[in-house]
């Protein structure tokens, strides 16, 4: 699966392995939050069946959405990178089957497998990139 997703493409087989291998499988049912704005942020998650939006709340409590993700998407990757609180909150619209990479995993399998970091940055380079010009359009 995580060799479909777009933040690990390039990346060899034993790479993917060693991802593979750190991360779990986690299950969640119709409009449970995921992950919650503000909250520390430990783990990148990659939709394996279901549908979640992504949204933020102002300070009265009224959810803006800013995008909706399904099978092959991802979220939280920045927790992978910075030890910054989550900048947005995440809630499934359907019962949701997700591949999880925990912060403290990933910096494991970086450390073993050093080439990954600049295919990485590479890849997150270029999502900045097509949101910007999204977000432009």
């Amino acid at each position: 699966m995580l060799d479909q997703v777009e933040i690990f493409h390039g990346l060899r087989n034993e790479e993917l392995a060693a991802l593979e291998d750190s991360s779990t499988s986690e299950s969640y049912p119709k409009n449970t939050v995921v992950i919650q704005e503000n909250e520390p942020a430990d783990a990148l998650y990659v939709i394996e069946s279901g549908r979640v939006k992504v949204y933020c709340s102002d300070k009265n409590g009224k959810e803006f959405i800013m995008n909706s993700l399904g099978v092959g998407d991802y979220f939280g990757e920045l927790a992978l990178l910075d030890d910054s609180a989550r900048s947005a909150s995440v809630r499934t619209v359907e019962p949701c089957q997700f591949r999880v990479v925990k912060k403290e995993d990933f910096s494991k399998v970086l450390t073993d497998n050093p080439g990954i970091t600049q295919q990485l940055l590479g890849n997150l380079a270029a999502r900045v990139r097509k949101l910007t010009t999204d977000v432009k359009n």
